[in-house]
C-alpha cells in the first residue's frame, strides 16, 4: 500500500478501538478527524498530548471534528490509559502497523543509547470527504493541539 498525501483521498481503514469497537474511515464520513500517532500509552510525553487534545476535545466537537489516538498498544493498555486520563475521543490499536504504514510514522529512533524502530509522534487532518488535509511530523507536544484545532477552525 502506499502512502497518504496531503490533498489525496485516504484509503479506507479499519482498526480494533477502545469502547469495544472497531473504527473505519469510511464509517466517519462526514465529520472531520484528527489522527493523531504516538509512541506508548501512559509515557509521559504521549499523557501530556492526549491531556491537550482531552482538554480541546469539546472545541473539536463543536466543528464536527473526531479526535483519534493511535499506537501499537493492545486494547486492554488502550482501554487503561483512556480511563485514567478521561479521554472523550477513542484509541485504536494499531499492533500490526498497517496504519502506522501508510501514514509512514514508523521510524528509526534511539533511546539510551539503542537504536529501535518506533512511532512517529505525527499528526493528521482527513476532511469530511475522506481527503488528508494537514499533516505534522516530528510533533512536539507543547502547543501542538491548540495548533491542530487552529487548522480545523480554518477548513
Amino acid at each position: 500500500m502506499n502512502n497518504v498525501e496531503t490533498d489525496r483521498p485516504v484509503p479506507d481503514f479499519e482498526l480494533p478501538a477502545t469502547g469495544e469497537q472497531s473504527i473505519s474511515l469510511s464509517g466517519l464520513r462526514g465529520k472531520k478527524i484528527v489522527l493523531y500517532f504516538y509512541p506508548k500509552d501512559s509515557t509521559p510525553g504521549c499523557t501530556l498530548e492526549g491531556q491537550n487534545f482531552r482538554d480541546l476535545h469539546d472545541r473539536f466537537a463543536a466543528l464536527n471534528t473526531v479526535i483519534l489516538g493511535v499506537s501499537r498498544d493492545g486494547i486492554k493498555a488502550h482501554e487503561n490509559f483512556k480511563a485514567k486520563q478521561n479521554f472523550p475521543f477513542e484509541l485504536l490499536s494499531d499492533k500490526e502497523e498497517r496504519l502506522c504504514r501508510l501514514f509512514d510514522v514508523i521510524k528509526p529512533k534511539k533511546l539510551y543509547g539503542k537504536e529501535f524502530m518506533g512511532i512517529e509522534r505525527s499528526t493528521f487532518i482527513i476532511d469530511e470527504k475522506g481527503i488528508l488535509r494537514a499533516e505534522w511530523r516530528k510533533v512536539k507536544v507543547k502547543g501542538h493541539a491548540d495548533e491542530v484545532l487552529a487548522a480545523i477552525e480554518k477548513l
